[in-house]
């Protein structure tokens, strides 16, 4: 009964391409709470790098990479199975993996005086390895003949817009000062970038894309349109930001970092791969 119930659950979604389901779902949330905690507690105590704003910005190529490498299992190119490694849950170890080595790899040659600052070659590594996997994707796109720019100026042209109107909102109506900062601007944009994406794949894209996640495919059923992502991700963004502005003095300057990043990758990684998707019709 317990194999049963793990390869439904679990297994099954992971090796047929199947949605979300509320129990995958609820367990990857506490898998990711669980998470944050570990990383926290191990950059709190081996004080490798101070976790601040920079860290975070540096971070967010890791973050696009993910997005990146969970296409190239989309595309087919992978037919072993060892594309189950570019699958959710699996693809955020393998990423993890790597952006913790690229991390200690560069604090360990700061502190031997070998670079000045690791930010640079952290951030670098992240970019470096995002140019690749890309390239590699524009090379199947091109090879196929695919890759639409059109789709890619529409959705990130809506990405850019929404998030400088929400940006706006919060910044001259809200008289919220604090929404400039950099952190708070990635995570305004991962999660515009997302609705973008989802929106056009599931209302205007000839493919017809559906949402795999259980929150949003209801809220989609019952609307009718796939823009209702704009309002769903409005009703989270505005009071998220609110509340951790507010707890931000008080909260563990690690921890506090690690949650921010932990909401813009689960808006921004699955925005950059529904996009890159659509342009290569995948």
């Amino acid at each position: 009964m317990i194999r049963d119930f793990i390869y439904k659950y679990y297994i099954d979604p992971i090796r047929y391409g199947q949605p979300y389901n509320i129990v995958d779902t609820l367990t990857y949330a506490l898998v990711l709470i669980a998470a944050i905690y570990i990383i926290y507690r191990w950059l709190n105590t081996s004080k490798i790098v101070r976790v601040d704003g920079r860290f975070v910005i540096a971070t967010l190529p890791f973050v696009v990479l993910g997005g990146l490498a969970r296409v190239v299992q989309d595309t087919g190119m992978i037919t072993s199975a060892w594309q189950y490694l570019l699958i959710t849950p699996l693809i955020y170890f393998v990423l993890f993996f790597f952006t913790v080595c690229a991390l200690v790899i560069s604090a360990h040659l700061q502190k031997a005086g070998m670079v000045k600052d690791y930010v640079p070659l952290y951030a670098g590594t992240g970019t470096v390895a995002c140019i690749v996997v890309g390239g590699l994707l524009v090379w199947f796109g091109l090879a196929n003949g695919i890759v639409s720019l059109t789709v890619f100026s529409t959705i990130m042209g809506l990405g850019i817009v929404t998030t400088l109107a929400v940006f706006a909102a919060m910044r001259y109506l809200l008289r919220w000062g604090y929404s400039a900062d950099p952190v708070y601007l990635a995570l305004i944009f991962g999660q515009m970038l997302d609705a973008s994406a989802t929106s056009y794949g599931i209302d205007l894209h000839p493919i017809p894309y559906q949402e795999v996640h259980v929150v949003g495919s209801n809220l989609i059923e019952l609307t009718g349109t796939a823009f209702v992502m704009f309002p769903l991700k409005l009703a989270v963004l505005f009071p998220g930001i609110w509340i951790l502005q507010r707890y931000r003095a008080e909260s563990p300057e690690t921890l506090w970092h690690l949650i921010v990043l932990a909401m813009i990758t689960v808006g921004l990684a699955p925005g950059v791969r529904d996009m890159v998707r659509m342009v290569l019709y995948v």
